[in-house]
């Protein structure tokens, strides 16, 4: 079979070469440095516009020279391995543009998404709700996403306007954290803030890692109670369980069937319950109910845990 004549074409050869390039079928959640690395070995990279389409699994990358471009396409469409990010084949076409002009933002053109880097501290130092907490104090957050790349430990928050997320980065940009809303090992945790390039974040799940605010239909994920904090050791040394305000909720000696509805009932009598998810997960069934602090979560898990739903039903 010749180069490109597969069920779905990597290159197109009838497009004019272009030292811009489209790459396509990326991992909805692929970073800047992943198509850096792809496409770095074949020239220098002056742009790139990653994670646009309608599934946000498109970019495009620039090259200095066309020549480069061009090396890469024919490197893959005669090589027996296909282009692949994260071990998933992408598709590489030449693009109609000749340059990408439509910039990412410098940082100074005011957008409703911030790019918080959090400086001094590691992934799991700083949780969501920590962040949350100081970026509300502006305006309703919609959305959270946290993540590491080189820059160090970043954070996106999604106002509903640029005005408000411009009050939030002018008191904001260069302090620190609240020392009382930080873990007892962080010295120095100072706030570096510009603008996004983003408009709308795209959430696909409530988990540590992101939250949509706007969505309380979002999945839960289960990473949501499995962040990466430092354990705590109670006086005797042993362990005592990470305190979070999601609970997994183990429901046994079922004779009734269980629905979320149920849930909410029962667990709704101690604060706001704002998710529930329900699961099967080694035979049984779990659930996860997030209230909105740790809290209201610890009360409700002191008062529920081992007792009945109903009489002779099944226990939570």
């Amino acid at each position: 079979m010749a180069p490109g004549q597969g069920t779905q074409q990597q290159f197109r050869y009838t497009q004019t070469p272009s030292k811009v390039l489209h790459v396509r079928n990326l991992p909805w959640d692929s970073a800047e440095e992943e198509l850096v690395a792809l496409c770095r070995p074949f020239g220098k990279i002056v742009n790139t516009m990653c994670n646009v389409g309608a599934n946000k699994n498109q970019a495009f990358v620039e090259f200095a020279d066309l020549n480069q471009a061009i090396s890469m396409v024919s490197y893959y469409a005669s090589s027996s391995e296909p282009a692949q990010v994260r071990g998933k084949t992408v598709y590489i076409q030449y693009s109609n543009r000749q340059e990408i002009t439509n910039n990412k933002s410098t940082g100074d053109v005011p957008g409703n998404v911030l790019l918080v880097t959090i400086e001094g501290v590691e992934s799991g130092d700083v949780s969501i709700d920590v962040i949350h907490l100081v970026f509300s104090a502006f305006g309703f957050v919609h959305k959270i996403a946290t993540f590491e790349k080189s820059a160090g430990f970043q954070a996106l928050i999604q106002y509903t306007d640029a005005e408000t997320a411009a009050s939030a980065r002018n008191a904001l940009d260069g302090r620190s954290i609240p020392r009382y809303l930080l873990l007892e090992h962080i010295t120095t945790c100072h706030l570096r803030i510009t603008y996004s390039a983003h408009t709308d974040l795209s959430i696909k799940f409530q988990s540590h890692r992101s939250r949509d605010y706007t969505n309380p239909f979002l999945p839960v994920n289960p990473s949501a109670i499995e962040g990466s904090v430092q354990p705590l050791l109670g006086p005797d040394g042993v362990k005592k369980e990470t305190e979070s305000n999601v609970l997994l909720a183990s429901i046994e000696n079922m004779q009734y069937a269980v629905t979320v509805d149920v849930l909410h009932t029962v667990f709704s009598t101690f604060g706001t319950v704002q998710k529930i998810a329900i699961f099967e997960k080694n035979g049984g069934m779990q659930a996860l109910i997030q209230y909105p602090d740790v809290t209201t979560a610890s009360i409700a898990k002191e008062a529920l845990e081992g007792h009945c739903i109903y009489d002779g039903g099944y226990c939570a």
